[in-house]
Parts: C-alpha cells; sequence; structure tokens
C-alpha cells in the first residue's frame, strides 16, 4: 500500500503540495489526473525518492520512501522524458537494471523481445520517441516490480503498442499483484484500465474514490417536462442546459435516486446517462469553469 499523509512541498516559496493525501491499495490500477500545474509529477517525484516532503510522511506498507534502497529497490518508474545513458544500447541499459535491480529477469527481458521487436544492440539515443518509451517499458517491465509507477506512459505509442503495453501490465496486475500509478491526460485510455481515481488540484487530491463509485455518484438526467413544468427544487445540479423542451442535468447522486426525485415534475421522458471519467473530472473540478469556451475572435 501506499500512503500520502499531509505532504506539503514548497519551491522557492511556491506551494507545490498543498497538505496531499492519498492512498492506493495494494494490488490496484490507480488513476492520478488533475490539470496541468495540480502537482501530479512533484507527488511522482516524491514517490520514487527523488524528492523529500517539507512535512507529512510518504509511506510504502509502512516504510519512509526517501533515502530507503530497500523500498525503491521494489519499483519501477517510467517518466514522460525517458533517461538513459549518452551511448548506451538497450540490452546495455537492460545491463545497468540487472546490475541494480537483483530481481531484474533476464529471461523475461529476452522473451519480450518477441512483443517489442526493437534491437538490442540499437543505441536509445537513435530510437524514436516511441521507441525510446517502448524500451523503456521492455526493461521496467523485465524488473518485476511490486509497485509501478508512470507519468504519461504511452504517450507517442502507436495503437497496437498502447494495448499490448497495457495487456502485459494488467497481466501482472492479477497474476502478480502488482501495484501501478499512472499519471495520464488520456482520461479515456484510464478509464478502461483504473480501479481507482485520484483527481488532483492546487496540490492535493480532492477527490479518492474507486472509479465505480465516482461514475455511480455523478450522472446526467436527460428529461423533457409538460408545459408549464418546472424542475423541483434541492437538487444537487453542478450543470444545467436546455434544447426546447429537453433539458440537460449533471447532477450529484445515483441514477435511482434522482430519476425518483425528478418524477414528481411529471417529465414526459427521463433518461440517465452515465458519465465518462473525463466528464466526471470536467465537472468535479469546477463545472463550466472548466468547460471549452466559445471564442469569438
Amino acid at each position: 500500500m501506499i500512503e500520502v499523509k499531509n505532504v506539503v512541498k514548497e519551491f522557492d516559496g511556491f506551494r507545490a503540495l498543498d497538505g496531499m493525501t492519498m492512498t492506493v491499495p495494494k494490488g490496484s490500477v490507480y488513476g492520478l489526473v488533475g490539470p496541468n500545474g495540480a502537482g501530479k509529477s512533484t507527488i511522482i517525484r516524491h514517490l520514487t525518492g527523488i524528492y523529500r516532503q517539507d512535512s507529512g510522511e510518504i509511506l510504502i506498507d509502512g516504510e519512509p520512501v526517501f533515502e530507503n534502497p530497500q523500498v525503491k529497490g521494489r519499483m519501477a518508474y517510467i517518466p514522460d522524458d525517458i533517461f538513459y545513458f549518452a551511448n548506451a544500447s538497450i540490452r546495455e541499459m537492460a545491463q545497468f537494471y540487472r546490475s541494480v535491480y537483483p530481481q531484474f529477469d533476464m529471461e523475461r527481458f529476452n522473451k519480450l523481445a518477441d512483443i517489442f521487436k526493437l534491437d538490442p544492440k540499437r543505441q536509445m539515443r537513435r530510437l524514436s520517441k516511441g521507441m525510446q518509451k517502448q524500451a523503456a517499458f521492455w526493461t521496467a517491465i523485465s524488473l518485476k516490480p511490486e509497485i509501478l509507477i508512470l507519468d504519461e506512459p504511452v504517450d507517442g505509442l502507436d495503437p497496437v503498442m498502447r494495448r499490448q503495453i497495457w495487456s502485459i501490465i494488467m497481466s501482472d496486475v492479477a497474476e502478480n499483484g502488482t501495484t501501478v500509478l499512472v499519471s495520464s491526460h488520456n482520461l479515456r485510455e484510464l478509464e478502461d484500465v483504473c480501479d481507482h481515481v485520484g483527481i488532483m488540484n492546487h496540490g492535493k487530491v480532492m477527490i479518492e474514490r474507486s472509479l465505480e463509485d465516482l461514475q455511480e455518484n455523478i450522472v446526467k438526467i436527460q428529461l423533457a417536462l409538460p408545459d408549464g413544468g418546472s424542475l423541483p427544487e434541492g437538487l444537487d445540479i453542478l450543470h444545467a442546459s436546455s434544447t426546447g423542451r429537453i433539458h440537460s442535468l449533471i447532477m450529484r447522486g445515483s441514477a435511482a435516486e434522482l430519476e425518483e426525485k425528478l418524477s414528481v415534475a411529471n417529465p414526459l421522458f427521463i433518461d440517465a446517462i452515465p458519465l465518462t471519467l473525463e466528464e466526471i473530472f470536467i465537472y468535479e473540478l469546477g463545472g463550466t469553469d472548466y468547460e471549452v469556451k466559445d471564442i469569438i475572435l
């Protein structure tokens, strides 16, 4: 289990993390989402032991991460910008990881060559960004990490390779109980793989729930009211729009309870539509303040 407790981090007077608290259950796939500047990359650098917090605690299975080689040896980290030695080949990077991580599985590395189809003798710097990302996954997955931390993990990869990599990761989660924390702006993709979500803003996690709970507690309701009809009072409406008689409401609550409350208005029809993670993200962070605006030039 990953635990972040009331973590504060400041850079030159700017509070990048402001009392952040987060819990990643063991064996889960946790999606960390938020707008640019929310602090996602900052907390990831704390989780991987690169930064030390000003206050608060960052624990993995009850052990602090910073300057703790035993804890850091159980995790693999793939950043958005891949690190590699200037003239190293893929195989040389694999041999470096093998020297650092005793659990590095060279047999698995060799088997995965059929998946990634990269020449292990090629220098990393001569690969495209997408191929470098593939090589990073190739070596990281060969570590058989207990914890896998990913920052914009499949950016630059083609759709087939994205699906292949997620298939390998999800297989490790199912078979080995690997814990995965992934930060990404691709919310559609996270929706397919995550079972827990943390929505981050202004240096803290604002909402943290299982994806199922999150999707069950915010709903889009479409309904048509009879002539002279009006909506009942006391509804928690995040956003409302209408076209003619058709009202579209983004509301907090379960579909069943909201339909029951709206039934007193005698709607001509009513339909509950589940929101995507992207829509939940927009409305949980501020509704219309985060919508795309029409701009007249």
